[in-house]
């Protein structure tokens, strides 16, 4: 082992338990300013109006860019184990939202 090769000590993360459960969203908007990227992860469901943002993750573009190859390389495993990942047709607007926003019935 070269003596420059030195281990870093292994990162510790905490999970409170308020945030363990997680909260679930089917859509997100994205917008950046010149020195940060704004995730707002929101659920949309259907018959209501308009969707409800759940949580904002604000990240600097170093992060954001370090997010986009974590979520490749982890899409990519994902794929390998389980197959394709099926994306529905879509005309119109570019969009991650699940379903039509429009007028949702019961």
């Amino acid at each position: 082992m070269n003596e420059n090769d030195q281990k870093q000590p292994g990162l510790q993360v905490e999970l409170l338990p308020e945030k363990a459960q997680g909260e679930y969203a089917n859509f997100a908007i994205i917008t950046h300013s010149s020195s940060e990227f704004v995730v707002d992860f929101a659920r949309m469901l259907p018959g209501l109006t308009k969707a409800q943002v759940r949580s904002r993750v604000i990240l600097a573009p170093e992060h954001a860019k370090r997010l986009l190859g974590a979520l490749q390389e982890n899409i990519m495993r994902y794929e390998k184990t389980f197959g394709p990942i099926k994306m529905p047709e879509q005309s119109g607007p570019r969009t991650i939202a699940p379903f039509n926003a429009g007028k949702g019935e019961a």
